[in-house]
């Protein structure tokens, strides 16, 4: 399961940086990977969505959101 938990977009609108959460985290890096790999059909989809709204289709990049594995390591540590 994948889930977009944020995105940011540079003030001239050239830059897209998506942070995933993933589920389960041990194929986050896998899944990043794949991600990657297909990263010009991802924007050429965009692409071909947004075409009519925005002059220039932003770059895109794609990084793994921690924040829940962050959280789960605290409590444990706090429980103990």
């Amino acid at each position: 399961m994948i889930s977009v938990t944020r995105v940011r977009v540079s003030p001239d609108l050239s830059i897209c940086t998506a942070y995933l959460s993933v589920f389960p985290s041990e194929r986050s890096t896998e899944l990043l990977n794949n991600i990657e790999s297909n990263l010009k059909t991802i924007r050429y989809e965009l692409g071909t969505r947004i075409h009519n709204q925005l002059r220039i289709i932003p770059e895109l990049r794609f990084f793994i959101d921690d924040s829940l594995d962050y959280i789960d390591r605290i409590d444990e540590l706090l429980k103990k």
